[in-house]
């Protein structure tokens, strides 16, 4: 047992890593957004390459960041009926949960998408707008992000596993208790970047928030 714990705790420092790299992605997005908008007010003046490289990083920090958010107990979870049981028949049910829906799950969206990954990148497919990018990339995040979420739903069930017979604590606790918005704003200054793009970014994310409050408001 010692050893699938440190291998749990491999696959958490993999996936904390790449979450904690993937939080430059959502600035990215901003800038690139924010450039994008000026641009076509500005200029009447757009790119499908840069348009198109918006999507592609929105389905990076998604696709790639759902076992980040798994190790972080991020994940939505409907505790109407299972919450009135004790918490060693919640750990069962959801180990049973990541055996027999998880892990099968990850194996058969891999299991369809990776031949289009690789049907994309014998052909060089590419987007139908004039001057996109090239598919295959954005594809391939599809098997990537699911691979990295299997790793994860396999530390995910080792933790529970070890909570069960006693030789780890709750790993249904969650682990993050700062926001998204409050990580990627502590590592924006760490790097030491310059106070105005903080700003920026600050006041692109309530642009966001206000948005999606005021469509789901409608």
């Amino acid at each position: 047992m010692n050893a699938m714990i440190t291998l749990s705790r491999l696959i958490d420092g993999l996936n904390e890593r790449v979450g904690r790299n993937l939080m430059w992605l959502v600035l990215a997005a901003v800038v690139i957004s924010a450039v994008n908008a000026v641009v076509r007010k500005a200029f009447d003046t757009s790119s499908n390459a840069f348009l198109e490289i918006q999507w592609y990083l929105f389905a990076a920090f998604v696709l790639l960041g759902a076992a980040y958010t798994m190790l972080r107990q991020g994940h939505v979870k409907i505790d109407v009926i299972l919450g009135r049981f004790s918490q060693r028949t919640q750990i069962m049910v959801e180990c049973f949960g990541i055996v027999f829906f998880l892990l099968p799950f990850v194996y058969k969206v891999i299991s369809l998408v990776w031949p289009l990954v690789l049907r994309a990148y014998d052909s060089g497919e590419m987007s139908q707008n004039a001057g996109g990018l090239i598919r295959w990339p954005v594809y391939a995040l599809v098997p990537a992000g699911f691979a990295l979420l299997g790793l994860q739903g396999v530390s995910e069930l080792i933790k529970r596993i070890a909570f069960l017979q006693g030789l780890g604590p709750d790993p249904t606790h969650p682990v993050q208790t700062k926001t998204a918005e409050e990580e990627l704003a502590e590592e924006i200054k760490k790097h030491q970047v310059a106070p105005e793009v903080i700003e920026r970014v600050e006041e692109a994310i309530d642009m966001v928030a206000d948005q999606t409050k005021n469509g789901s408001a409608k």
